[in-house]
């Protein structure tokens, strides 16, 4: 019985399979058990979810049966946490807004593309912030979102703008946390590519983020 299970496919320009063998060695280095699935039919098997203590969606576009989405968000109620980055969480299965609903957020464009780019900390009384540093810059896609209100965010970035110079300054949720009902939800929108996930501080947030959902991640760290 794993403790994470990652289900990992889709649209390949997301390295759906180096980012998800990444994120499982960093969890196993903390003692965790680790399932790594190209499956996707694992999203909606409810025994299965409920042997977890969390579930990784590493699937960028593709399509998820609203079946598969109820029965996803019927383990995250039950106490199944449920985690990820980038486009593999954050611009999954664009078609199902039940499942976006559950993410708390959903890509809706690249205001640069690839570019430096500052994510500011904002709460940094949470578990899966404390002692990271205050403001990091990265090089890599920034992510424009439509965001839930009710989300508890973590860190956020200024978007740069690229050739949308009206959002400039516009303040996009990075990091961010959520109840559903027993269940935990943690995403990051960065990880573009596997070297944005092997870099600090990025796979540090990133994997607490995963332990902090599958109630793995204690509150004193």
């Amino acid at each position: 019985m794993p403790d994470v299970l990652i289900v990992q496919g889709g649209w390949d320009g997301h390295h759906p399979q180096a980012t998800s063998d990444l994120i499982a060695e960093r969890l196993r280095a903390h003692g965790h058990e680790v399932e790594i699935t190209g499956d996707l039919a694992a999203l909606g098997d409810a025994g299965r979810l409920a042997q977890c203590r969390c579930v990784v969606p590493n699937w960028t576009m593709g399509e998820l049966p609203s079946e598969s989405s109820a029965a996803l968000a019927k383990a995250v109620a039950s106490g199944v946490g449920l985690a990820g980055w980038h486009g593999g969480m954050g611009d999954a299965f664009r078609l199902n807004t039940e499942f976006q609903f559950l993410v708390g957020g959903q890509f809706v464009a690249h205001p640069g593309d690839i570019l430096d780019y500052t994510v500011e900390i904002t709460d940094r009384e949470h578990p899966i912030t404390r002692a990271l540093p205050a403001s990091f810059t990265v090089h890599s896609e920034q992510y424009y979102m439509h965001v839930d209100p009710a989300v508890r965010v973590l860190a956020e970035t200024p978007v740069v703008g690229g050739p949308c110079l009206w959002l400039a300054g516009v303040r996009m949720p990075a990091a961010w946390t959520r109840e559903w009902s027993k269940g935990r939800v943690f995403y990051c929108s960065i990880g573009h590519v596997p070297e944005d996930l092997a870099a600090e501080p990025v796979g540090e947030l990133v994997t607490r983020g995963i332990r902090w959902a599958a109630g793995l991640l204690e509150d004193a760290q």
